[in-house]
């Protein structure tokens, strides 16, 4: 009555892979939506911690998982995805794999059609937190610390969140206020984030690396404008957003392109 087990995938088919749950699948992606890691400003010291790790992780040597933390539109998940397509260059057995917040609780399923196979994989969520009665951290902890059977030697997980400690910081309050044992139950959440070996802080943008971002995007794709018009631009651009970030930064880019006539492609 149980269902067949999920076909292994052709892991050479693609670079890229999304999981999909009911029934298991992994889905390979032609086409990863990704910039260059050269494109990628202001994270300098991020991007190559990053690049280490993963460099060795590729080369069968230790390696952590990774927390991409801090301000939005910063560049966490693009640089994951950029990181990936940079050392998968050197390394084509180097995989990465999407996993969403919500499918979590199948991962163990996920990493059995991994466990065996010759290719290297990042596990790889983005935009992952967890709000109040949400017990899907209890899967990414097994997935961190591996229980009996272990965490499978050729995965590695890197997650991208707004939060250093994945959940609200009301949450956490809420915690201390009502559980009989308030340390106890703020612990068993927090720890989570403890599981990352590697914590990479992402912060605001100042005035100059956003211009130095749009400025960078403009030489990458042959778009000529000069710098007075460019900052005049960009800077009304960011103000009527009320943010400055690195999304902000592509989002006036694509703008600018469109009217210029550069396809992005």
């Amino acid at each position: 009555m149980s269902p067949a087990p999920a076909a292994v995938p052709d892991f050479a088919a693609a670079a890229a892979f999304v999981w999909h749950p009911d029934p298991d699948r992994l889905v390979p992606i032609a086409q990863v939506n990704r910039v260059g890691v050269d494109l990628l400003v202001g994270v300098d010291r991020s991007r190559d911690t990053l690049i280490t790790n993963t460099v060795q992780f590729a080369k069968g040597l230790p390696a952590n998982n990774a927390l991409l933390w801090g301000a939005r539109g910063m560049g966490k998940s693009s640089l994951v995805k950029a990181v990936h397509g940079a050392v998968h260059e050197d390394h084509p057995t180097l995989k990465i794999v999407e996993v969403q917040r919500e499918d979590l609780p199948s991962i163990g399923r996920c990493l059995n059609l991994l466990r065996d196979a010759e290719e290297r994989f990042i596990l790889f969520c983005d935009d992952l937190s967890f709000g109040h009665d949400d017990a899907h951290y209890k899967s990414l902890k097994a997935v961190l610390d591996g229980g009996i059977e272990g965490r499978p030697d050729n995965v590695v997980l890197y997650a991208t969140s707004n939060r250093r400690h994945l959940m609200p910081r009301d949450m956490i309050e809420n915690e201390r206020s009502t559980a009989i044992s308030p340390s106890e139950a703020v612990e068993e959440k927090v720890s989570l984030s403890d599981r990352f070996g590697l914590w990479l802080g992402f912060h605001p943008c100042d005035q100059d690396e956003y211009l130095a971002m749009i400025r960078g995007y403009c030489d990458a794709y042959g778009v000529t404008i000069d710098d007075d018009t460019l900052w005049a631009e960009a800077i009304e651009w960011q103000a009527t957003r009320g943010s400055r970030s690195g999304r902000v930064a592509w989002q006036y880019f694509t703008d600018l392109a469109g009217r210029r006539g550069v396809t992005l492609a």
